[in-house]
């Protein structure tokens, strides 16, 4: 498949998920007007939408129903948005730019900040909860109970912990990094997928294989966003660059430079691809998702 193919499905898709998204976060009681406006603005603010493009091609791939998909998807990145604007806080990340904007606390303040990403993470589940998801009960508690281990303390929560507490003592070695990575970032990325697989009601060994192509890949994707914080440019990346080596973070780019990172970041995408075997060509556009991986700019 071509780049080109790809980067226009990817772009198609990004539009049908926002028309989706809109919806969800209309204040249709027009209730509490601000952290509607500053929960819109974080989630809203564009960006490829990868991981619900992940979900949606993942259902696909499973014969899965493009509305359940959608709802799904919604509820991934309504979880993945609230992490941004928690990191972005000055506790943690204390970023002024994401997706080429100023974040949400530096546009509104930071207890509303706060407060729009505590209820982007429980609208998350509501969506998922709720019966327009799927008809069966059964799947939308394994929806919730999958999103609630990839965002807590075992998945990206944990991941973060684990990130700000080697700001402050060396890393011994790459494989701490890994296991940083794989839950920070990994985690959410190996749902998504998995999570496609779940609403289209996909049996043991499809959810297995796109789970695992998934982690593979969310490892592929932190690798070059850490190569992209060395050597990309704001304007073009969209939040601010070199913060790592500024605060002496360990990343694979500082244990093994930037040959050694490009190298891991290769090894994880393709043996993200090998887990595709199993769908034969229905799982093209997830192969080049990970292809296009290694020379992503952004």
């Amino acid at each position: 498949m071509s780049s080109e193919t790809y980067t226009t499905a990817l772009a198609q898709t990004a539009a049908e998920f926002d028309a989706a998204l809109v919806g969800l976060l209309a204040n249709q009681d027009n209730d509490v007007p601000r952290i509607w406006d500053a929960m819109r603005y974080a989630a809203l603010a564009g960006g490829k939408r990868l991981r619900p493009f992940l979900v949606l091609i993942s259902s696909d791939v499973c014969g899965g129903s493009r509305a359940s998909a959608l709802r799904v998807a919604a509820a991934v990145e309504m979880m993945h948005t609230y992490s941004l604007v928690h990191d972005d806080l000055p506790a943690m990340d204390d970023d002024e730019l994401r997706r080429g904007l100023p974040t949400l606390h530096r546009q509104f303040d930071e207890a509303t900040a706060i407060l729009a990403g505590d209820a982007l993470l429980t609208l998350a589940f509501e969506v998922l909860a709720d019966p327009a998801t799927h008809a069966d009960g059964q799947i939308r508690a394994e929806l919730v109970l999958g999103l609630a281990r990839a965002g807590g303390a075992r998945g990206m929560a944990g991941g973060q912990m684990l990130d700000l507490e080697a700001e402050n003592r060396a890393v011994a070695n790459a494989n701490e990094v890994i296991r940083l990575e794989s839950m920070k970032t990994g985690a959410l990325f190996a749902w998504s997928c998995e999570a496609g697989a779940v609403v289209a009601g996909a049996g043991q060994a499809e959810r297995a294989k796109l789970r695992a192509f998934g982690a593979e890949f969310g490892m592929a994707f932190q690798i070059t966003d850490d190569i992209l914080d060395e050597t990309g440019d704001a304007s073009e990346v969209g939040k601010a660059v070199g913060k790592d080596s500024e605060r002496g973070k360990a990343t694979l780019v500082s244990l093994r430079g930037l040959k050694g990172a490009r190298d891991a970041a290769l090894e994880h995408a393709q043996r993200a691809v090998e887990n595709l075997d199993f769908f034969g060509e229905k799982a093209d556009l997830l192969r080049a998702a990970a292809t296009q991986l290694i020379d992503r700019r952004v």
